[in-house]
C-alpha cells in the first residue's frame, strides 16, 4: 500500500509543489493549510489531494487534524513542515506580536506537528520528517530577526530529532530554499529583483518550487534512508553552509 505524506502549508507556493510531486511519485498525499479557504478549494479540485484546516501554532487543532488525517487516509509515515509565514520589520520596530507570531508558526508549529505523528513512526519503525526551513535561517537577515530565528531553530530541531529517531528507522532532515519563484517572491518589483537579488545568486535566476519539491521527494524515499540530520542548500550557489 502507498505510504501516506502530510504536508503542512501544502496547498500554495513551495507546498503546492511538494504536494503534487509527492503525489505524482505515489504517495497518498493530505494538504494542510492556515486560511485561504478558496485557494485550499481550488488546490483539492485541482489536485485530487484533500486538504485539512488547522493552525500549526497550535497543538490541540494540529492534533485533532493529525488523527482525522490518519482516520481518512491512513497513518503518517511522510511529514513535511512546510508551512510558514512572515512578519518583516526592523527589530527596534518589532512588537511581541510579531515575534510570537512567527516563532508559532514556524518553530513551535514543527513540534504541534511532529510530536502527534512521531509514536506512530517509532512503532512502526519508518518514518520522514522533513522540514523546509531557509537561507536566511542560515545565514541571517536584516528584516527578519524573528524569522531568521525561527528558521535556524528548525535547524536545530533538526539535527537533534534525527539522532533520536535513527535507530527506529526514521530520518530527520532539513531543506533550507534560497529565493524561489513563488507567488511572494514574484511580488518584489522587478528593479529590486535585478539589482538586490538575482546579481548575489550565482546560477543568475531564482529557483522553481519544482526544484524544492524534487529534493523532498528523493529524502521522503527508500534511497534515502541513509541520510539524516543533513541540511540541503537549495540556493543557487547563493550561500554555502
Amino acid at each position: 500500500m502507498a505510504r501516506v505524506a502530510l504536508v503542512t502549508g501544502g496547498t500554495r507556493g513551495i507546498g503546492h509543489a511538494i504536494s503534487v510531486a509527492l503525489k505524482n511519485a505515489g504517495y497518498r498525499v493530505a494538504a494542510s493549510y492556515a486560511g485561504n479557504d478558496a485557494a485550499a478549494q481550488q488546490f483539492q479540485v485541482e489536485t485530487g489531494i484533500p486538504v485539512y484546516k488547522f493552525d500549526v501554532s497550535n497543538y490541540e487543532a494540529s492534533e485533532a487534524a493529525i488523527k482525522q488525517v490518519e482516520k481518512d487516509i491512513g497513518p503518517i509515515d511522510v511529514l513535511v513542515n512546510n508551512a510558514g509565514i512572515t512578519k518583516d520589520t526592523m527589530f527596534h520596530k518589532m512588537t511581541k506580536e510579531h515575534w510570537d507570531a512567527v516563532i508559532g508558526t514556524n518553530l513551535n508549529g514543527l513540534f504541534n506537528v511532529t510530536r502527534p505523528v512521531w509514536e506512530g513512526m517509532r512503532n512502526r519503525k519508518f518514518g520522514r520528517v522533513i522540514n523546509i526551513s531557509s537561507i536566511n535561517g542560515q545565514k541571517g537577515q536584516m528584516g527578519q530577526v524573528n524569522y531568521s530565528a525561527s528558521k535556524a531553530g528548525d535547524i536545530g530541531f533538526t539535527k537533534a530529532l534525527a539522532q533520536e529517531g535513527a535507530r527506529a528507522g526514521i530520518t530527520v532532515n532539513v531543506i533550507c530554499p534560497g529565493y524561489i519563484a513563488t507567488e511572494m517572491v514574484k511580488a518584489i518589483p522587478q528593479d529590486v529583483l535585478d539589482k538586490s537579488i538575482l546579481p548575489f545568486i550565482p546560477v543568475g535566476r531564482l529557483g522553481e518550487p519544482s526544484e524544492i519539491a524534487r529534493c523532498v521527494v528523493f529524502l521522503a524515499s527508500d534511497d534515502a534512508g541513509f541520510i539524516t540530520g543533513a541540511t540541503i542548500s537549495a540556493n543557487g550557489g547563493q550561500y554555502f553552509a
